[in-house]
């Protein structure tokens, strides 16, 4: 699945992904391939990225900071304020604050 993650100020990160968790209002929980379509709002918390290689693009932009989790390069984390997310056809959209 794509996943995007977009701020206000820019495109934090936009590659093909394994899954992804985000933060929920009522509780973590994570999206894989062909999930169904789903919009939810997120809360203050950590957005895990699941990337099946470890060529991703990746953009440290205006102090925004994606870095592996737990010293696995396939897994990068980015702290959230808030947010929203949408899934729709293998496609999932993060925008962030």
């Amino acid at each position: 699945m794509y996943l995007e993650i977009v701020s206000p100020e820019a495109t934090l990160f936009s590659s093909e992904v394994d899954s992804v968790t985000v933060p929920g209002i009522n509780g973590e929980f994570q999206l894989l391939n062909n999930h169904a379509p789903i919009v939810s709002l997120l809360k203050e918390g950590l957005v895990k990225i699941h990337t099946h290689t470890q060529s991703h693009l990746v953009f440290d932009e205006l102090h925004a900071e994606i870095v592996p989790h737990n010293d696995d390069d396939k897994v990068l984390t980015l702290q959230i304020n808030s947010g929203t997310i949408e899934m729709k056809d293998n496609k999932v959209i993060v925008l962030a604050d």
